[in-house]
């Protein structure tokens, strides 16, 4: 494992992510209070960019395609696919892929950067 410059950390506010590429790796970097936290970029369900308008609250982000919700500590699901709008449509959505925990990346902050473990 590699430690990489993220984003400056004056570039982050609480509960908003920045997107991140690392190669072909995509990375969503966020911070919650004081902490900082690193996620793969794309739900695991139909691969959306998390980034693009993501729901951060209780320990969990949410995505904003089908509302499938991970915890932040150990990307472990929630929530598959729910889609609120219509909940037979989403359950039928989340049965087309495989359930699947969120990758989680450590973080650490190094000088005015958020760094994580690649």
């Amino acid at each position: 494992m590699e430690w990489k410059n993220a984003v400056k950390t004056k570039r982050l506010k609480p509960g908003k992510t920045k997107m991140v590429t690392f190669g072909v790796k995509t990375v969503m970097v966020g911070q919650i209070g004081d902490d900082y936290f690193a996620t793969e970029g794309l739900c695991r369900h139909m691969r959306w960019p998390l980034a693009w308008g993501a729901k951060i609250e209780d320990g969990c982000i949410r995505c904003p395609l089908h509302q499938t919700t991970y915890q932040i500590e150990d990307g472990g699901v929630t929530e598959w696919s729910p889609f609120p709008l219509f909940p037979p449509y989403g359950k039928l959505l989340g049965k087309l892929s495989k359930q699947k925990d969120l990758k989680i990346y450590e973080t650490r902050v190094d000088g005015d950067y958020v760094q994580i473990s690649i």
